[in-house]
């Protein structure tokens, strides 16, 4: 490996495959290692609106940001969207670049129109993930119509080994959307589903993040 030093933080072991073939196909030279605390997705949906447990979650996503900082990482991608306020803070205590997953997507759906439909299988990814679409939009003065969904049941379906029903329910929630300008697959795990929807400008997080990883690096 020639490139920078890259860590993956993930809090789903779904999202190691989809983040390691996106940078194999689209960065082949970043010397890419993973980090996984597969328990933090279940301690964040068993957590509800416990502020206690809210707060030790938050400090363990920093804490996996300094960990991959202090093994070398020159750049760090976290690939789950149900921690955007976490990540941005240990983007604001790590002296490198911190990326949380889903910021360059949501320039691209900006970017394509006002309508714009979010699909995701992780609950607590609904309501962040349109929340971070509408803080960016603000932030550009635009006024977008945002439709959030859940689709219930995929991740389940992925988790017991059945990607075929995972990606079929992902493609009949697009196809049950409305007419947008682009649908946002919310979840680095959900990125095998997009060849199943057709019809749709669908954007996935992976590639627009590694391309906004090597402009930041210079790379």
């Amino acid at each position: 490996m020639t490139g920078p030093r890259i860590a993956l933080i993930h809090a789903l072991p779904d999202s190691v495959e989809p983040a390691n073939t996106a940078f194999k196909r689209d960065w082949p030279e970043a010397w890419v290692f993973n980090v996984l605390d597969d328990a933090l997705a279940r301690d964040q949906a068993a957590a509800g609106d416990d502020q206690k447990t809210a707060m030790v979650i938050n400090s363990r996503i920093i804490d996996l940001g300094r960990y991959a900082y202090a093994s070398g990482a020159k750049g760090i991608l976290y690939t789950c969207s149900a921690f955007g306020r976490s990540i941005t803070t240990a983007g604001k205590l790590i002296p490198c670049p911190v990326l949380r997953p889903n910021e360059a997507a949501v320039d691209a759906a900006l970017d394509a129109g006002p309508r714009i439909a979010l699909l995701a299988t992780f609950e607590p990814t609904v309501g962040m993930m349109k929340a971070e679409v509408e803080t960016a939009a603000k932030a550009r003065n635009l006024s977008p119509n945002v439709d959030s969904r859940l689709v219930p049941g995929a991740l389940a379906a992925l988790q017991s080994g059945d990607g075929a029903t995972h990606d079929r329910l992902i493609a009949e929630a697009a196809a049950a959307l409305p007419e947008v300008d682009a649908v946002v697959l919310a979840q680095f795990s959900m990125t095998r589903a997009a060849s199943s929807i057709k019809g749709r400008n669908v954007i996935t997080t992976p590639g627009s993040a590694i391309a906004r990883l090597r402009r930041i690096l210079g790379a």
